[in-house]
């Protein structure tokens, strides 16, 4: 009887010897005249046992992890490939904590599937979305996403629903779908485990976008250093051409939609829509100003659809199941789900997909378990590079879009850097403005002089040199960046600049906290 073996074709895991495992395994198993299928599936998510070997059984599939190609000789002595007992034994899959726990609806496969088998994709309720969606008229499809309260889950939260409203009402004989894979943020790596562990629920997702709004092509803005992204993507666009779910006539429907993959070239600035736009272009990744907003002149002048990667692949499951089924995971007017990505000082690092309303106490402590060195956790900063920092006396707060505005904080592309009591805030506030120096476009004064005068100032802070005057001129300085600045770099560097300075004034050389403001 051939056994199944599922070995993680995810980069994290092949960072950590993933390929060298499944090799060893094949090796050892055609040594002992044992026959497998090996399935390179993508990561679970639980980046601490990586690389995190699968076996099916009678039982279920049975985990173990984290794995070494050292390791593999043992456990097939130990018949694991029958769910035999090893140190590295974890139990069934699907009754660990950390998974159970979930509510996974954008990563429901990911990690279960080959990622680029599509029969895979379709057993386990691919394209099912895309078949209820060539039934609809366009209006009925933008109403389900408008009604599962879909909103951007690139950092703007914008409603999903509203953005391709507009598009489908802006008459134009040529329409675009752009999905934003510039993941650039510290601390992300959702859009990654998509593209390498379910690159066909984002290709459904645009599909789906670009009959909804009449858009009949699409592309995928990838950053470059994503070379696994970019090889998974293009061979499930191929198969997808093949079987006909993309091209002239989309499963003999009459409708249209192309798609295709472009390397970015590494600017962190291509992460916003407008400087993405005049990439794609072949341009400099300049800011462009607005309006005109990209939903009535984007790409080429024309109406046009930006949209993350997980705003997109949430898009499938919404034509599936209706827009209610997704609307009722969550808390207020933040609905569905959120896949968070817990990183830095962190005992358990990895994906945990749940809906709304999760404090982020919870999420360190009981998904996380602390922090990596076992001392307190002194600072969290969520939203990526331009996030705030928040304290722990800020823990309590619901994982939740405007719970996080309210703190004047941002819950963005939900990456979660934990750093624990030994972190120095004001060097961390310094890399923000330098952060901010480096990757600015250059466009607009506040953000590319207001980010260099702002290190300086920050150097003087940290050396001691005249507190009563440099502390006001950060603040001031803050001030004309987050209110002049173009776009949301410089718009938001003050964000974990102004929350270091508030929240940790001690590592400033502050002592009196009423100095503070």
């Amino acid at each position: 009887m051939i056994k199944t073996i599922y070995v993680p074709c995810d980069a994290s895991a092949v960072s950590l010897g993933a390929d060298n495992v499944a090799k060893t395994i094949q090796t050892e198993a055609d040594k002992r005249g044992i026959e497998i299928q090996m399935v390179r599936n993508g990561s679970r998510g639980l980046f601490w046992l990586e690389p995190l070997v699968e076996v099916v059984t009678g039982q279920g599939r049975i985990a173990y992890g984290p794995v070494q190609a050292s390791d593999v000789a043992s456990l097939f002595d130990a018949d694991f490939i029958n769910g035999g007992a090893h140190a590295l034994s974890l139990g069934l899959t699907e009754e660990l904590a950390y998974l159970k726990k979930q509510q996974r609806l954008t990563f429901a496969r990911i990690g279960i599937t080959d990622p680029v088998s599509l029969e895979d994709y379709l057993a386990h309720d691919g394209y099912r979305g895309l078949n209820n969606a060539l039934a609809m008229p366009p209006a009925e499809i933008v109403k389900n996403v408008t009604d599962s309260g879909l909103r951007g889950r690139g950092g703007a939260a914008f409603p999903t629903g509203i953005k391709w409203n507009t598009v489908l009402n802006t008459p134009s004989e040529q329409k675009y779908i752009i999905c934003n894979a510039d993941e650039g943020d510290s601390g992300t790596f959702s859009d990654r485990m998509v593209m390498e562990g379910d690159p066909f629920v984002l290709i459904e997702g645009m599909t789906i976008a670009g009959l909804a709004v009449g858009a009949t092509q699409g592309y995928i803005y990838l950053r470059v250093e994503y070379p696994h992204s970019h090889k998974a993507l293009n061979t499930a666009i191929g198969k997808a051409y093949a079987a006909g779910y993309l091209g002239d006539n989309i499963l003999n429907s009459g409708k249209a939609f192309h798609l295709e993959v472009r390397l970015g070239a590494g600017a962190y600035i291509c992460g916003e829509e407008t400087s993405l736009m005049e990439s794609l272009e072949g341009k400099r990744g300049l800011v462009r100003f607005k309006p005109p907003l990209p939903a009535i002149k984007g790409l080429f002048g024309q109406p046009t659809v930006v949209n993350n990667v997980i705003s997109l692949a949430s898009v499938p499951i919404i034509l599936d199941k209706g827009g209610d089924y997704y609307r009722d995971f969550g808390m207020g007017r933040s609905r569905g789900t959120l896949p968070l990505q817990l990183a830095g000082n962190i005992k358990h690092g990895g994906l945990v997909e749940l809906a709304f309303g999760l404090t982020l106490r919870e999420l360190l402590y009981d998904f996380g378990g602390g922090s990596a060195t076992g001392r307190p956790i002194k600072a969290v900063q969520v939203g990526g590079p331009l996030g705030a920092y928040l304290p722990e006396s800020q823990f309590d707060t619901p994982l939740d879009y405007e719970a996080f505005a309210a703190n004047w904080t941002v819950l963005g592309h939900g990456g979660v850097v934990v750093f624990d009591d030994t972190a120095d805030m004001a060097e961390m506030a310094r890399y923000s403005m330098e952060f901010c120096a480096l990757e600015s476009c250059g466009k607009c004064t506040p953000c590319r002089i207001g980010s260099t005068r702002g290190m300086e100032l920050m150097d003087d802070i940290i050396n001691g040199r005249d507190l009563a005057k440099n502390v006001p001129l950060l603040r001031s300085l803050c001030d004309t960046l987050l209110n002049g600045s173009l776009c949301a770099l410089g718009g938001m560097t003050p964000y974990p600049v102004l929350s270091a300075l508030n929240h940790f004034p001690e590592d400033f050389g502050i002592h009196d906290h009423a100095n503070v403001a």
